[in-house]
């Protein structure tokens, strides 16, 4: 039998619209509740966080980009804002966030609609 690993699941919503650029046109744009499922666990077993202090930190960095249009937010300056691009960004913000309360984010998924969905998993060493 392998050893237990403990994570959190939580999910939550952000409100904000995009207009993916392809070669040849630029979408118009349009809005999303784009929904962000998280799966994460404490870096030291055993260290107890109360649920809503990791909902605070989740919460907190989004707001980048809640009410936004994604092209106009600094970070899409270079980058195209597809469901791709957004779901890594948001990774690497949520994985800075939470490492700062001793957190680590092991799996992200992002959907833009209830049947498309990008997942970004952290591979173990």
């Amino acid at each position: 039998m392998g050893n237990k690993v403990f994570t959190y699941k939580l999910s939550t919503f952000i409100n904000a619209s995009h207009a993916v650029r392809w070669p040849d046109e630029i979408e118009a744009e349009h809005r999303h509740t784009w929904e962000l499922i998280l799966n994460i666990r404490p870096i030291t077993a055993g260290k107890l966080l109360k649920i809503d202090d990791i909902e605070e930190v989740i919460e907190a960095s989004l707001q980048t980009f809640s009410g936004r249009f994604l092209n106009d937010t600094s970070r899409f300056d270079n980058v195209n804002p597809t469901l791709e691009n957004f779901t890594e960004i948001l990774f690497d913000d949520l994985t800075q966030a939470l490492s700062g309360i001793s957190m680590q984010l092991v799996e992200l998924s992002v959907g833009n609609s209830p049947t498309r969905f990008y997942h970004i998993t952290l591979e173990d060493n």
